[in-house]
């Protein structure tokens, strides 16, 4: 049985350079945009799901738990396949991989928002309005002050886990680094050199942030 070689060489990469720094930017600004976007959904839709009307609350669950509880991939050729057909507009594959990482990453940061302003003691709540607070006096001036401090780890975990799910918008043809990575692939017939760039490039970016996420965490721990 003979052993099977193979001759790795890196060199030709230099060339696709740019393309590949092209595909960085097109993932950096996805990442960023949808956590943007999704940060308006998700304190919007957390804050409404305090609401103990279930008229309110039953459109947002339904919201948030489709979100969850089916695959990124899926929704993302759904909305670029399937939705257009259902309101007769076309959607651009970059409007389509945005729309979708923001509401799906919104999904998420509602029960954040949520589980952290619920995570503060009932008896603050009734201490506040005792001394004449409004519902809104005591959110903004009590509850969400102390929320956000717990709301920070989980907020930065799931951030870093979006710049990691934007790699499937590629599946749609956004010309995101993952995108690039194919293309060069189809070019060179070397994919192994590629997709190993690639992910390099990937914990390049991703180690320090979850690595800092961890010195966040520990530093907010101390301080309680």
């Amino acid at each position: 049985m003979t052993a099977v070689t193979y001759n790795w060489d890196f060199s030709f990469l230099w060339m696709y350079r740019w393309l590949l720094l092209k595909g960085l930017g097109f993932t950096i600004v996805y990442t960023v945009g949808s956590i943007v976007f999704g940060l308006v959904v998700g304190l919007l839709v957390g804050l409404l799901r305090l609401s103990k009307s279930w008229l309110v609350n039953f459109p947002l669950v339904a919201y948030i738990e489709a979100f969850r509880c089916t695959p990124l991939l899926v929704q993302i050729i759904w909305f670029y396949y399937a939705f257009p057909v259902l309101v007769g507009v076309d959607i651009p594959a970059h409007a389509a991989g945005m729309l979708v990482l923001s509401l799906y990453t919104g999904a998420f940061y509602a029960e954040i928002f949520r589980g952290g302003v619920i995570s503060i003691e009932r008896g603050q709540w009734d201490a506040a309005r005792a001394i004449g607070m409004r519902h809104i006096q005591v959110l903004r001036r009590v509850i969400l002050p102390q929320a956000v401090k717990r709301m920070i780890p989980p907020f930065i975990n799931q951030s870093i886990i979006q710049l990691k799910n934007t790699s499937l918008v590629s599946t749609i043809a956004v010309a995101d680094l993952l995108y690039q990575g194919q293309l060069i692939t189809s070019a060179t017939y070397r994919p192994l050199e590629t997709y190993t760039t690639v992910a390099i490039i990937y914990f390049a970016i991703l180690f320090p942030l979850t690595v800092g996420a961890q010195v966040v965490e520990r530093r907010l721990q101390k301080s309680d």
